[in-house]
């Protein structure tokens, strides 16, 4: 199956990001020429999604040495270590963005680039690499959960983890496509995801640009839905995954796994081997990103609550391990118990632990 949009590209020396601040009513593209415009997409959400903002983190450090103007490979290479540390700091919780940065310089470091435009050049390379790797690992992941699927189940998914999320096919709505393509009949819920809306005005925008059928419903509606016997899957993507499986995914997917494990419905987390952190041991080593206030109480120009109010905004909470069913990847759907089949995943991508712990 195909998808018509790239959330993110590179024409030239432009970074051209689709501002997925502007859906559904509008199709808006930035054009991006420096690290910090790179930045503020990232920060105020013009993308977003753990793998699109890793591979717009890697474009981000190919822009950002072209606008260094460095004169030597060392000049280069120093640039890029800066760039690194500043885009970084753009969103804390979803591990990509700094495992394409680390890559990105880790390989150029490695590289025999001798002369500026050839580093330059090589860095460009790479950042293309990691976002060709991200669609074929998106298309495998749905490979891996379409046999999850029966003809006729209701699944619920929370947040955006589609082609907006990605480079462009996604990891949880991903397995849905694939299920589509293949003749299976889906009924597709999506919960609104609060604050920002990610579920009513990004992943119903997709499925319907997709020609999938999907009902939209409130957040706290997800309860009703399981106890009626509506829902037989849970399906979500993941920003960080602890060594252990607790996983960091959009606020909200706390409580949807706590009710899927309340009804004994299966709750998978669909994510690349790129989304496992395997050098945290657990959830409480995540860090959780809190947005502004002004995204809760006068969100989309409108205010919804008297000024002065206190509010707290985590984007992320922890889904414990023991609550998830699966996790699908592109490498095939992981079973507990997780300190194997994640231990499997770290060696089969990343290379023997050099440790027990």
């Amino acid at each position: 199956m195909v998808i018509g949009f790239e959330p993110v590209r590179l024409s030239g020396d432009t970074l051209l990001v689709m501002d997925q601040r502007m859906l559904p009513n509008r199709v808006r593209t930035l054009r991006l020429r420096t690290s910090e415009g790179v930045w503020r997409a990232i920060r105020e959400m013009a993308v977003r999604g753990a793998p699109a903002i890793g591979i717009a983190g890697a474009y981000g450090m190919y822009v950002g040495l072209l606008e260094g103007k460095a004169k030597t490979r060392a000049q280069a290479m120093k640039r890029l270590r800066a760039v690194g540390r500043f885009l970084k700091t753009a969103r804390p919780t979803a591990v990509n963005l700094a495992w394409a940065i680390d890559r990105v310089i880790r390989k150029a470091r490695e590289s025999r680039q001798g002369d500026v435009p050839s580093l330059v050049a090589f860095v460009r390379g790479e950042a293309e690499s990691i976002h060709h790797q991200d669609q074929d690992l998106c298309q495998a992941i749905g490979r891996s959960g379409e046999v999850l699927i029966r003809s006729g189940d209701g699944i619920l998914v929370h947040c955006n983890a589609g082609g907006l999320a990605t480079s462009g096919y996604g990891t949880a709505l991903a397995i849905l496509y694939t299920a589509h393509g293949a003749g299976k009949k889906l009924r597709v819920f999506v919960t609104e995801t609060r604050p920002l809306l990610q579920g009513s005005r990004l992943t119903m925008w997709e499925l319907t640009q997709a020609g999938i059928p999907a009902t939209l419903v409130c957040d706290s509606a997800a309860g009703m839905l399981m106890r009626t016997e509506k829902i037989k899957a849970v399906m979500v993507g993941a920003d960080r995954i602890a060594r252990n499986g607790d996983t960091a995914n959009k606020i909200g997917t706390y409580s949807l796994a706590l009710l899927a494990r309340h009804h004994g419905i299966p709750f998978y987390v669909a994510a690349p081997s790129s989304t496992f952190d395997f050098s945290i041991p657990d959830g409480v080593h995540i860090p959780i990103e809190e947005r502004p206030a002004g995204e809760i109480v006068a969100s989309f120009g409108c205010r919804t609550a008297p000024k002065g109010v206190r509010v707290y905004n985590p984007a992320f909470d922890i889904t414990p391990h023991p609550w998830i069913t699966s996790f699908i990847t592109e490498r095939g759907v992981l079973k507990p118990p997780f300190s194997r089949s994640l231990r499997c995943l770290r060696e089969e991508a990343f290379g023997p632990l050099v440790s027990s712990d």
